[in-house]
């Protein structure tokens, strides 16, 4: 896939993700790129960030929350898929 690719990427963070603020930093995080979706927290004490936009700017917004949030990640699920263009804009969701 080149860099003008429009993927949508469902990514699972564990650690110690919850009641950290990831969600509001991957909010803060997300205006400054051309993506759109949103971040939750999950019941399992996981946080689900499903993000939509160009191959490129994805991978510039994941490196950067795992730059900002690297010491509360443990592990990361990745799955890509082609963009369904769903978004509007970045969301927490609650």
């Amino acid at each position: 896939m080149d860099s003008c690719t429009f993927q949508r990427r469902q990514v699972f963070y564990s650690g110690n993700v919850q009641g950290v603020g990831f969600r509001y930093t991957t909010h803060r995080i997300a205006q400054d790129f051309d993506v759109t979706g949103f971040v939750r927290n999950l019941p399992d004490r996981r946080v689900e960030v499903v993000a939509e936009g160009p191959k490129q700017q994805l991978d510039h917004f994941f490196a950067a929350i795992a730059e900002q949030m690297s010491d509360q990640i443990r592990s990361v699920q990745c799955d890509t898929r082609p963009s369904i263009h769903e978004f509007h804009r970045f969301d927490i969701r609650y």
